[in-house]
């Protein structure tokens, strides 16, 4: 196929036939799609991943629009789910993206079959949603890759990939290491998360609750950057071929 024939031409030439096959094939599940997960899952699908699940509950609300992909004045009020299916669909019209507008949670944990999918991104907040996700997540078949807190952050420069245990200085990862030793548990293999140690105050903490929910502060070019950095961990562990893939979780 020649590089002008689709969109990913340019990714072809990069990648090669080989790995191409491999990205189309995969299969992808995405948990929150937010600051992180809406531009993970729009870089996996712009790279070639055909195969996407993505899970949030919420709507599209004015305070998304400074961070999510799909956050627009025209999409607020959306199913969020929905309208990032939408875009990815008018980016790549032939990927099978499914939309599940669902909480992952201890009540709906056994609707998802992690054993069908190929790779899981955690891109949760809600931290024992999320460590339930992690624990579920390396039981199974399918490699995770793991956002740690992306809120009060300014320097792109800091944020790194790391084994979760050396995740130091995040006060996500300390509060999940937390939690699992509190109930004798561990995630059954290590994994990879995207994390930053730098840790800024919000200026003005009168208005950090929104709903009656504490909030923190947030910049696009973070939780992008996060998003960015695990999709170009499934891409290039796809590009390293079937060894590199199935040794992932125990490589660090």
């Amino acid at each position: 196929m020649e590089p002008t024939d689709d969109f990913l031409g340019r990714t072809r030439l990069l990648l090669g036939d080989e790995a191409m096959r491999r990205v189309e094939n995969c299969k992808v599940i995405i948990f929150g799609v937010g600051g992180v997960g809406s531009w993970c899952a729009e870089s996996l699908v712009r790279s070639g991943v055909k195969h996407l699940t993505i899970v949030d509950s919420d709507v599209v609300c004015p305070t998304n629009v400074n961070r999510q992909i799909m956050a627009t004045s025209q999409t607020l009020g959306q199913i969020k789910v929905a309208a990032m299916r939408d875009r990815l669909l008018a980016i790549a019209p032939d990927a099978q993206i499914e939309a599940i507008r669902e909480i992952y949670s201890a009540e709906t944990a056994d609707n998802f079959a992690l054993d069908e999918y190929d790779y899981v991104v955690d891109a949760i907040d809600s931290l024992k949603d999320k460590a339930l996700l992690i624990l579920r997540a390396t039981a199974s078949k399918a490699t995770l890759v793991s956002s740690m807190g992306a809120a009060l952050k300014m320097d792109a420069s800091q944020i790194k990939v790391v084994g979760f245990w050396d995740a130091k200085g995040c006060p996500l990862a300390r509060a999940l290491r937390k939690r699992f030793k509190r109930d004798g548990v561990r995630p059954s293999r290590k994994f990879k998360c995207v994390f930053s140690p730098e840790l800024l105050e919000n200026k003005n903490p009168d208005a950090a609750v929104e709903n009656g929910k504490s909030v923190n502060g947030t910049l696009m070019h973070i939780t992008a950057i996060f998003g960015l950095t695990i999709a170009s961990e499934i891409i290039r562990q796809l590009y390293s071929g079937p060894k590199q893939t199935q040794n992932i979780n125990s490589a660090l």
